[in-house]
């Protein structure tokens, strides 16, 4: 696999709308978690960056979906965070209807990285997302974010969980991940950046 240059990397939109999907046909791989799971410190870690990918001061506020450009090779899609319990039913029905119309039309991902909070858990709404992926077919990663908030046996107990969960897909890799410790960064970031070139030599 040949590396992509990290240097040249950007955010090319931030879309409100389906309108504003990119039209080009590079591989995607989205971003999906419950807000404040660390979707965007993750997509910082893998693309050696601080701060492109900003972190939401008020989490489930920002009804965006953002697509990183990766040396015009391929994208980055930070999706909405889901399962904010403040979020107000407007911005519940936007949240649903563009990331829907995201993950469903022709601007649908090449795959996706589900993130997972390894102190809570699976939440319903993971459950559910889970669901879907495994309906729709489309590839995907688990990634246990916050690994470190978690002492060995309890780290052991969510990993042995997680692995064992009947909506996980067997053939879906299960990564624990720490921001602050960040050791599986490499490992993703090959399973991530080696899916999307793979689905480039297929366009």
């Amino acid at each position: 696999m040949i590396k992509p240059n990290l240097n040249n990397v950007n955010l090319q939109i931030s879309a409100g709308l389906p309108s504003q999907f990119p039209k080009d046909a590079l591989p995607q791989a989205a971003f999906s978690g419950r807000s404040n799971v660390g979707k965007s410190s993750l997509i910082n870690r893998l693309l050696n960056r601080k701060s492109l990918a900003r972190v939401s001061a008020e989490p489930g506020k920002t009804v965006t979906i953002n697509f990183y450009s990766v040396d015009r090779k391929f994208y980055l899609v930070d999706l909405p965070g889901y399962g904010f319990a403040r979020r107000s039913k407007e911005h519940t029905k936007n949240w649903s209807a563009l990331t829907e119309e995201y993950l469903t039309g022709e601007s649908a991902p090449d795959m996706i990285v589900q993130l997972i909070d390894m102190k809570t858990g699976p939440t319903t709404d993971d459950n559910m997302m889970l669901s879907f992926l495994n309906e729709t077919g489309i590839p995907y990663i688990v990634v246990a974010t916050k690994a470190d908030k978690l002492n060995k046996t309890d780290f052991a107990k969510m990993e042995g969980a997680l692995r064992t969960h009947p909506l996980i897909s067997p053939d879906a890799p299960i990564i624990p991940f720490s921001a602050l410790k960040p050791v599986a960064a490499e490992e993703i970031r090959n399973k991530v950046f080696g899916i999307l070139f793979n689905a480039e030599k297929k366009n």
